[in-house]
């Protein structure tokens, strides 16, 4: 009898050919291929292609979550304080491919390409949620400052995932994040 996969098995196969081959590759059959199963297993736990791809980005979120907590000990009274304790632990070569797909993700729902048109919106949003816990202040101001330190970041990021690490560093330098 062959041996049964969990859900959890099969998002995390989903996950290693996500960062091995892309989102825009991401299949049931690479799936199943990567774990040795049938296709049908994987299809059994996401009915659709949306219902893994979200599971995909959530789970790529969380991840990011988990690295980031240990900067974020404590409430920063705006953006600028927040990306000096986030940048060094962003910046780095374990986080990179995570943020190669995240803007992969981000731009095939730009060109409008579903399910990444729907899903990505709201994975923004909820990272604009999360980031706005650690800023101090109104309501009001912690959206603002949340809302600024994520466009900040991301430019950051993805000028190091396309011009390099030293490009992106020198940046964030002269932003006085480092």
């Amino acid at each position: 009898m062959a041996r049964k996969h969990t859900r959890d098995e099969i998002l995390q196969g989903a996950l290693e050919v996500a960062f091995d081959d892309g989102l825009s590759r991401l299949s049931f059959g690479r799936v199943a291929t990567r774990l040795g199963i049938n296709d049908r297993t994987v299809v059994y736990y996401f009915p659709t292609m949306d219902d893994l791809v979200a599971q995909v980005l959530v789970s790529m979120g969380a991840q990011l979550q988990t690295t980031l907590a240990p900067a974020f000990v404590a409430t920063a009274s705006d953006h600028t304080e927040l990306l000096r304790t986030a940048w060094p632990v962003l910046a780095t070569d374990d986080a990179d491919p995570v943020f190669a797909l995240f803007f992969e993700a981000n731009g095939l729902a730009a060109t409008g390409r579903e399910p990444y048109r729907s899903i990505v919106p709201q994975l923004v949003e909820m990272w604009i949620e999360w980031v706005a816990t650690f800023i101090d202040g109104s309501a009001d101001h912690r959206r603002v400052e949340a809302e600024t330190a994520i466009a900040i970041v991301d430019g950051l990021l993805l000028l190091r995932q396309l011009a390099g690490p030293d490009a992106a560093d020198r940046a964030a330098a002269r932003l006085g994040l480092c």
